[in-house]
């Protein structure tokens, strides 16, 4: 039995159909706070390719570098592309993700894979043979 997705006692298809205003009462008091200071230009476009996506309007991925746009129900179900800083990496948004951040989800960061030493990589290298 799969288990249905509630996000504080609502289903997602309540949260699809509240108004905005109600649905940030619903958020943490940092998502809430940001969301009411305002929106910035660069995620008011962001919001628009979506809005826009929703309708079958827009054919090309949705790229963003706003790592820091709180994901809203209504983008459920997208596959939205966010910058890392050095590339955009596509990222499925799914209910869970509902007043969380973009950028929690793409890392910025790899983890270090260290090779073998070479020659002159340090004093005591000189001393390996090379076959």
């Amino acid at each position: 039995m799969v288990r249905e997705f509630k996000y504080r006692g609502y289903t997602l298809e309540q949260i699809q159909s509240m108004s905005s205003e109600t649905f940030f009462s619903l958020l943490p008091s940092r998502q809430r706070r940001a969301l009411n200071r305002g929106i910035s230009e660069e995620k008011r476009k962001f919001l628009e390719d979506i809005r826009a996506a929703n309708e079958g309007k827009l054919s090309t991925p949705i790229k963003t570098h706003a790592r820091d746009m709180i994901v809203l129900p209504y983008m459920v179900g997208l596959t939205i592309h966010i910058h890392n800083g050095k590339d955009f990496i596509p990222l499925e948004i799914r209910a869970e993700m509902i007043g969380h951040y973009l950028g929690e989800y793409v890392p910025t960061n790899k983890k270090v894979v260290h090779g073998t030493p070479g020659i002159g990589a340090s004093r005591s290298s000189l001393y390996v043979p090379l076959k």
